[in-house]
């Protein structure tokens, strides 16, 4: 399978980020996944290897009023922090996955603080 240079760069930046910033059950690392049509959110306890809450734009469904993806992305990164807030998680680490914080991400990271959580 051939890959391409921007790909390749994502994932160089991807395991670079990944070096430093780990997930704990007390504070566990908020990965950002980020496809054409969707933006996805887990908050993850690496130690345990473990899924503790999601969130994605799919599972917002589509409303009544059309949303942009990145108004989707504040709300994605709203929810993600109200299940975090349920969970009893208060302060996370954010993994942006290797993309480059504007855009969507940087909409996600102020929807979840908005939500409450603390990064």
């Amino acid at each position: 399978m051939a890959t391409t240079k921007k790909l390749d760069r994502r994932t160089k930046i991807k395991y670079r980020v990944r070096k430093r910033v780990q997930g704990t059950a007390e504070k566990p690392r908020l990965s950002v996944f980020r496809s054409n049509k969707a933006i996805y959110a887990q908050l993850i306890d690496d130690l345990a290897g473990k899924t503790l809450a999601s969130a994605s734009s799919f599972a917002l469904g589509s409303g009544e009023k059309k949303l942009t993806k990145t108004e989707m992305a504040r709300e994605v990164g709203k929810e993600v922090a109200g299940k975090a807030k349920s969970a009893g998680i208060e302060t996370v680490v954010f993994d942006r996955n290797g993309y480059l914080y504007h855009g969507r991400v940087k909409s996600l990271a102020e929807g979840a603080r908005e939500g409450g959580l603390k990064f």
